[in-house]
C-alpha cells in the first residue's frame, strides 16, 4: 500500500474488502494460492476473447470477468502471505497474467471494431499495435529490475522520489498525465467499463463507429505513455 504506485482504485473501493472475505472461506481448503494465480491469468484470456465479439452483452461479461479477475488477483497473495507460501513462481505468474490481459484486451477491441473473429481487417491491426505497445509499456518497468540486477545492483525502492524525473520538462508533463490520466484507459478495469459506454453507443446508434473511435484512441494513448515511460525512467534515480 506504500508503493509509489500504490494499489489500484478498484481494490481500494471495494475489492480487496471483498477478496479478504473470499479468501477466509478458502484459507482451509484444498486451492493453492499459484491455482488462483493461473485462475487469474485464464480470465483475461477469456475477457479478451469475449470483448472482441461486436455485441453489447459480450462486452459486459468481459467487464464482469475482469472484475472477477481483480477481486483474484487480491486473492491468490492474501492466501499466500495466509499460508506462507509467497514465491517467485506466484509472481511470475501474476506478470504473465497482466501482460495477457491487458495486450489481449488491447487487441480485442480492434477485432470487436472490424466486426468480430469473421471480418480481420484494418482495425485489427491496430488493435494489435496497440497491444504491442501496452506490452512495450509493461515491459519498461519491469526491465527496470532486470537492468539493476544484471548490473549488480540492489533492488531499487518504489517511492516517489525515485520516480521523479531529473528533467523539468519531464516533471511537468508527469504531472499533467497525473492530473488527467488517460493512461489509465490501457488498464483491463478502466478499458472494460468505457468499453461497456461505448458498446452501449454503438447499440443505440448502430454500426461500430464508437467502438472505431475507442481502437484508435487507444493506439494514441498508448503511444504517448510508451514514449513517456522512457523519458521519465531514464531521467529519474530508478537506473541509478
Amino acid at each position: 500500500m506504500k508503493r509509489a504506485s500504490g494499489e489500484h482504485w478498484a481494490g481500494s473501493l471495494y475489492q480487496r474488502h471483498l477478496s479478504i472475505r473470499m479468501t477466509r472461506l478458502i484459507a482451509n481448503s484444498r486451492v493453492t494460492p499459484n491455482g488462483l494465480t493461473w485462475f487469474m491469468l485464464l480470465l483475461g484470456m477469456g475477457a479478451a476473447a469475449v470483448l472482441a465479439i461486436p455485441h453489447l452483452w459480450a462486452v459486459v461479461v468481459a467487464m464482469l470477468m475482469i472484475q472477477l479477475q481483480g477481486t483474484v488477483d487480491c486473492m491468490d497473495g492474501e492466501l499466500a502471505r495466509w499460508r506462507r507460501q509467497t514465491g517467485p513462481i506466484g509472481i511470475y505468474v501474476d506478470r504473465i497474467g497482466h501482460y495477457v490481459t491487458d495486450g489481449g484486451l488491447a487487441v480485442a477491441v480492434g477485432v470487436h471494431a472490424d466486426g468480430g473473429y469473421r471480418s480481420i481487417g484494418g482495425w485489427t491491426t491496430i488493435g494489435l499495435a496497440t497491444g504491442f505497445l501496452v506490452l512495450l509499456s509493461k515491459s519498461e518497468t519491469d526491465l527496470v529490475h532486470v537492468a539493476r540486477a544484471q548490473a549488480g545492483r540492489d533492488r531499487i525502492a518504489d517511492t516517489t522520489e525515485n520516480a521523479a524525473s531529473h528533467q523539468s520538462l519531464v516533471r511537468r508533463l508527469r504531472s499533467f498525465a497525473a492530473t488527467l490520466p488517460f493512461n489509465r484507459l490501457l488498464l483491463a478495469t478502466e478499458l472494460t467499463l468505457v468499453a461497456v459506454i461505448v458498446a452501449a453507443v454503438d447499440q443505440i446508434r448502430g454500426g461500430l463507429t464508437a467502438f472505431r473511435v475507442l481502437d484508435g484512441t487507444l493506439l494514441a494513448i498508448a503511444g504517448l505513455v510508451v514514449v513517456g515511460h522512457l523519458l521519465a525512467t531514464v531521467t529519474s534515480n530508478r537506473l541509478r
